[in-house]
């Protein structure tokens, strides 16, 4: 496949590389993960430094919840390429991914963060959970809400994540613009 795709690039191999990688990233957004990590891995065979496919294959193994081989992935990447954007995204991405396993129930939380909006404990549980659900927006909300109500908790835990969360999606994510104004105009308000 990539050496096709590579043919089809008129021979450039880095444009027809970064093509098999567009392809391989649309496979893992339909989740399709194995044949993702099938594609990330031939090109990485012709470009052993190539971050994007770096960065896909570790977020194609966090898909399917093999974490520990995600991070022997992420940790066995190239030095020349260790502080690529994507390979940072993918370690953000783990390190959700990670918290997610010990996330708790959405109900529960959220019970406790309406019984006491100060418990900046319990709504930093409740991003994290609702991240690992899926509600990217919903758990941004709840970290925004805790830097506004006490900005140095827990050596500004919340903001922290904030950036955690922005550092895992991509720097065009309607979300990350969103929580981004937000962060900023509550920093120099």
């Amino acid at each position: 496949f990539v050496e096709r795709v590579v043919k089809q690039a008129g021979g450039d191999a880095s444009g027809g590389l970064d093509e098999a990688v567009a392809t391989a990233e649309e496979m893992l957004e339909q989740g399709a993960a194995t044949d993702a990590v099938q594609i990330f891995g031939a090109i990485l065979g012709e470009e052993p430094n190539h971050a994007g496919a770096y960065g896909g294959m570790v977020r194609a193994h966090i898909a399917m919840k093999e974490l520990d081989q995600a991070e022997a992935i992420l940790n066995g990447a190239p030095v020349e390429i260790s502080k690529a954007p994507e390979l940072e995204a993918a370690h953000a991405q783990l390190m959700l991914a990670r918290q997610a396993e010990n996330a708790g129930p959405v109900g529960e939380l959220t019970a406790a963060v309406d019984a006491n909006p100060d418990d900046h404990q319990a709504r930093l549980d409740l991003a994290q959970a609702l991240y690992a659900n899926g509600e990217v927006e919903a758990a941004v909300d709840q970290l925004l809400e805790s830097f506004r109500r006490d900005r140095e908790w827990n050596d500004g835990a919340a903001k922290a994540q904030l950036f955690t969360v922005f550092d895992a999606l991509k720097p065009n994510d309607p979300v990350a613009l969103r929580g981004r104004r937000k962060l900023s105009s509550m920093l120099f308000a």
